[in-house]
């Protein structure tokens, strides 16, 4: 995963709002959950709770699919997979090592 695309999916879990509605997504699993199960469970406003999702959306951490009139989130595990293995290979190096990023 390229630097970028990290910085930018870890940016969008530092917000402390953002990080519990991924966390109700990744809980739910590869079926996803309905925003406004979300919304119930969280209380976040509508509208506040469609800008975090549109932000988690364009970091690859969650997709979203229309079934009738219920929009789901789903979380994409292969982003997240992605993050920790970025963390865990190039933040977790030997002094002995060069980190090839910074």
């Amino acid at each position: 995963m390229e630097l970028d695309a990290v910085a930018k999916a870890l940016k969008e879990l530092g917000h402390p709002t953002r990080l519990c509605i991924y966390k109700e997504v990744v809980k739910a699993g590869s079926q996803g959950i309905a925003v406004g199960s979300v919304q119930d469970k969280l209380g976040i406003p509508a509208s506040t709770l469609s800008h975090h999702i549109s932000s988690l959306a364009s970091a690859g951490l969650i997709s979203q699919r229309r079934e009738g009139r219920t929009l789901y989130c789903v979380a994409e595990y292969e982003c997240l997979d992605s993050v920790i293995g970025f963390l865990r290979d190039e933040c977790c190096l030997n002094e002995d090592q060069k980190d090839s990023y910074c």
